[in-house]
């Protein structure tokens, strides 16, 4: 039985963001046991406090949204994340420099954060929409040289989101050196099902209550999947 709701990210990014709305979200991540929620730099440190004594992991973003920090401050980022209590880290890579062709300047921000990050899961955010799939290919390749655990489409902030395209060709280049994520545009349970029929292992979205209840409605009716 696929345990949908260990797959999902429940998310909650934005500039506007209020203590209310991180509350319900940490409520919601208990209730429905979900992997993680994934939550602002400031943040964190509460989350972890609220979270104590759950298996519900507290993730969080660097470099967020438009991956346009130095790596340094990226990796100072991280290490302020980490003291808070983070424990999984979703990174933003400089598209720019990708698209550049400045694969050194990616490698070395990717590489400054997972050393930064010690033992924690560094997820790298590629931002698919505005890479070719030339681009996506290279970019997957560069967080796994440097060690990051996984690759993720997509920051939710950009022009789309994921595509079950974009997430079969990152799966395919990564193989099993690194996992996938799909974020951004996964708002219902068949989204959630063909990103991870594509060959994600992880699911960020800010629907994942409307995802689980709409599984556990389909089990209630005998609906296969």
């Amino acid at each position: 039985m696929l345990e949908l709701n260990k797959y999902i990210d429940h998310t909650k990014l934005g500039a506007n963001v209020s203590k209310t709305q991180i509350d319900q979200l940490i409520e919601e991540a208990k209730k429905y046991n979900f992997k993680s929620v994934c939550v602002n730099p400031i943040w964190v440190k509460y989350a972890k406090e609220q979270l104590k004594g759950t298996d519900v992991l507290v993730c969080t973003v660097i470099g967020f949204p438009h991956g346009t920090h130095t790596a340094i401050v990226k990796t100072q980022e991280t290490l302020d994340a980490v003291i808070n209590g983070a424990d999984e880290i979703d990174m933003v890579i400089n598209v720019s420099a990708l698209k550049s062709g400045d694969y050194e300047t990616i490698l070395d921000e990717i590489r400054g954060v997972v050393v930064s990050a010690g033992d924690l899961v560094v997820k790298v955010i590629i931002e698919t929409c505005y890479l070719t799939n030339e681009e996506i290919v290279k970019a997957c390749e560069l967080s796994v040289e440097a060690g990051a655990a996984f690759v993720k489409t997509s920051t939710g902030f950009g022009t789309a989101g994921a595509t079950v395209e974009h997430v079969t060709l990152m799966k395919k280049t990564v193989k099993d050196e690194a996992l996938v994520k799909a974020s951004g545009g996964v708002r219902t349970y068949e989204d959630a099902i063909k990103m991870i029929n594509a060959g994600a292992s992880r699911i960020g979205t800010s629907n994942g209550v409307d995802i689980v209840l709409k599984k556990e409605k389909k089990n209630d009716t005998n609906t296969t999947y």
